[in-house]
């Protein structure tokens, strides 16, 4: 019969993924997880019982008495410790990066010291992903368009767009109110939306041909064939001309709107090239309820005044920045 193995961490017969105290004798409470060493994995030791952890995989083995058969069958069991051993070292070793510069216990080649009540093996930490950076799209003071490379301000007063059925809306104001004319939906002070136009036409030419369909969807009949106003009755025109936006020069029309029901309103087309792609034109359209309830009409100029490129918000208009609107 073979002498004890002398004391050490060894690998745990009944959990071969960690690792146990032997105290000479007897297996103790004792357990702790694996640090293999850098370079290859570790091999088998040269003789029967255990073996230091930091130079092999094999467990204790009880000797053989004569005429049993526990011995094959004991061995069967340990070989198939070592399989599992193998694969459980093998993973960790794959799973690190550069080896491991924490953590308590040997390392390869080092002798074994004895656990330490309450101790545990220190968790080594890895620099996480890089935070994103901002965009425009989580900044709250503007809107993005994405379809057309823009950001649009978002005025005291205004907001994002919620409960819209139009996927072109991009601001809107507070709040909604019952419809003056016909129709059984709900209306609201203030919108702005922004849309593709078909290339071709001059920025004017957009803009003049727009502004009558503009006052018509929003205050004549809308999609569904009701008249929420009652109706456009008359127009008058308030001021037009070339202004700067995001970099560009484009054309406005603006015309105040007399409606059937309710105070009417102002409505403007705004038409720019784009500054992104294929620079296709812009069309922007404005729809604000006059009298007491609805947006300050200036709020028109200072949304056109802060429309961006996206990622060039801090901009200030560049080509046709001096361009101010016509009358």
């Amino acid at each position: 019969m073979s002498s004890a193995p002398p004391p050490g961490w060894y690998r745990d017969p009944s959990y071969p993924l960690s690792e146990r105290w032997w105290d000479g004798t007897a297996w103790t409470d004792h357990r702790r997880t694996p640090e293999p060493g850098p370079g290859s994995l570790p091999g088998p030791g040269p003789g029967p019982g255990p073996v230091a952890a930091s130079s092999a995989v094999f467990v204790p083995v009880v000797p053989e008495r004569p005429g049993s058969g526990r011995g094959r069958v004991l061995a069967l069991v340990a070989a198939g410790v070592v399989l599992l051993a193998c694969l459980g070292t093998g993973i960790a070793v794959l799973g690190r990066e550069g080896g491991d510069d924490g953590g308590e216990g040997g390392r390869a080649g080092a002798g074994p010291s004895a656990p330490a009540s309450g101790s545990s093996a220190a968790a080594g930490k890895s620099a996480g992903p890089k935070a994103p950076q901002p965009s425009a799209a989580a900044d709250p003071s503007v809107v993005v368009d994405d379809l057309n490379g823009l950001t649009f301000p978002v005025l005291e007063g205004w907001e994002r767009p919620e409960h819209v059925a139009e996927d072109d809306v991009v601001l809107t104001t507070p709040g909604t109110y019952t419809c003056p004319g016909d129709s059984v939906g709900v209306c609201r002070h203030g919108r702005v939306l922004s849309r593709t136009a078909p290339a071709g036409p001059s920025p004017e030419e957009l803009a003049k041909d727009d502004v009558q369909d503009a006052a018509e969807a929003e205050y004549g009949r809308d999609g569904a064939g009701d008249r929420p106003y009652g109706g456009v009755t008359s127009h008058r025109l308030v001021k037009q001309g070339q202004v700067a936006v995001a970099g560009r020069a484009g054309y406005f029309v603006r015309w105040r709107v007399t409606t059937a029901e309710g105070p009417g309103g102002y409505v403007e087309s705004l038409a720019f090239p784009s500054s992104v792609g294929s620079q296709s034109p812009v069309l922007v359209r404005f729809a604000f309820d006059a009298g007491a309830d609805g947006p300050p009409v200036a709020d028109m100029d200072r949304i056109t005044e802060g429309i961006r490129p996206v990622g060039d918000a801090a901009g200030d208009g560049g080509v046709g920045s001096s361009i101010g609107p016509g009358r």
